[in-house]
């Protein structure tokens, strides 16, 4: 079958609208993941002083607990109530990821009472949630047992 230029020029198009529209809906539904940033350090409060597992947060089917050791947060495990132990992921930022309106951020270098060239921080335990969010609890560097081991950079979704 021989086309002609112009059935030609119609194919190419309906195929690039096509494609065009398949990458469109890939970049919606990735976008439509985000990001829950949860206070650890005030979550959890004065159970620091206490060793053992302490309950921190609760959401639908969701149960996480922070493990102290000698004043420190351990690690933390998140719990499914039908399917078990849930993939937690360990990250470190240089913001502050909580405080102020949802998903909000700032240079934890500008925070009030701490040193600007130090900084602080933070470090982040994550899982992700039914819904494809990601749920993530951070608690200042000098909270956490053994520091930022295995924890990889966070970067906020834009």
């Amino acid at each position: 079958m021989k086309l002609n230029r112009t059935q030609r020029l119609l194919v190419a198009i309906v195929a690039i609208v096509g494609i065009s529209a398949l990458f469109a809906s890939g970049a919606a539904a990735l976008a439509a993941a985000k990001a829950n940033h949860h206070n650890g350090q005030q979550l959890l409060g004065q159970k620091i002083k206490t060793n053992g597992h302490h309950l921190i947060d609760k959401k639908g089917n969701f149960t996480a607990s922070v493990e102290v050791k000698n004043g420190k947060v351990a690690g933390v495990h998140v719990n499914h109530s039908k399917k078990g132990a849930v993939a937690v992921k360990k990250y470190k930022t240089d913001k502050k990821m909580t405080g102020g309106s949802q998903g909000s951020y700032q240079n934890a270098s500008f925070v009030l009472g701490q040193s600007q060239y130090l900084g602080t921080i933070y470090i982040g335990y994550a899982y992700i949630d039914d819904y494809g969010d990601e749920v993530i609890y951070w608690f200042p560097y000098d909270m956490i047992y053994d520091g930022d081991t295995g924890a990889v950079w966070y970067v906020p979704a834009q």
